[in-house]
């Protein structure tokens, strides 16, 4: 196994790292920015007001994406084993 394949085996890992992660982390941005705004409107200073929210947001979007994300990290897992003997041999 070369150099530059364990840095394309690495590279390809954290594009399915990001791209799994993404729409978790979006959904946590978004809601703490809108809980956020509610807080500056109200003048409510309390720090574990976005937790729950936040929390719940997270779970919703996991329901929402979860098959997706599942998909896109066995491909890539089953691209990686298919690749073994290739990178082996």
């Amino acid at each position: 196994m070369t150099p530059s394949t364990v840095i394309d085996i690495g590279r390809q890992a954290i594009e399915v790292l990001l791209l799994v992660s993404a729409p978790l982390f979006i959904a946590a941005l978004v809601t703490g920015l809108l809980i956020s705004i509610f807080q500056a409107a109200t003048q409510i200073n309390e720090a574990t007001l976005s937790f729950v929210p936040k929390l719940i947001m997270i779970f919703v979007t996991l329901v929402l994406a979860g098959p997706w994300m599942i998909t896109v990290m066995t491909d890539y897992i089953r691209r990686l084993f298919e690749a073994i003997p290739s990178l082996i041999g």
